[in-house]
């Protein structure tokens, strides 16, 4: 896997913990909203930030209130035509103004990319060798014309008001 934020790939802090592989006294972890919920308690004894990772149709409700000491949401794609992490990243940013670093995890696409920050996330760790490889010849897919607007970042272009040009 390799992360990619900020344009650039980076070296990857964060250790991704399956449900029940054993969980280090210290370092950066993501862990499964279910296990997070049942090892809530115990996560302040450890050093090391945590993490949440979310699948898609889970219930994440009572992560709500905890999202302002929570340092990374990961958005689980379990695959490509699975869009409803788009919608959770949005709620995150607009509804819940998360502030913290909101990651793609699983069948992540190039061409998505640019959909997905314009939805909030700003970190994607890519699996799809053919995305790493146009990512690291610098091929970035970018999203001129939209048709819906998407955290304030696009002006109304014409006399269509619904459709929406990147400002700038």
């Amino acid at each position: 896997m390799a992360l990619y934020q900020n344009n650039a790939f980076v070296a990857d802090v964060w250790a991704a913990l399956a449900g029940d592989a054993a969980l280090p006294p210290d370092g950066d972890v993501i862990l499964p909203l279910a296990r997070w919920r049942t090892q809530r308690a115990a996560l302040g004894a450890r050093t090391g930030r945590t993490g949440v990772s979310i699948a898609p149709g889970e219930n994440w409700d009572d992560l709500i209130a905890a999202l302002p000491g929570l340092p990374l949401v990961a958005l689980v794609f379990p695959k490509y035509t699975d869009g409803r992490a788009f919608s959770t990243g949005r709620q995150l940013r607009e509804r819940h103004d998360y502030k913290g670093e909101i990651r793609a995890i699983g069948d992540v696409l190039l061409d998505e990319i640019a959909l997905m920050e314009r939805c909030g996330f700003d970190a994607f760790d890519i699996t799809d060798e053919r995305t790493i490889r146009a990512l690291q010849r610098g091929h970035v897919p970018k999203v001129s014309l939209f048709y819906q607007p998407a955290l304030g970042v696009e002006a109304p272009a014409g006399t269509r008001p619904w459709l929406r040009r990147r400002a700038g």
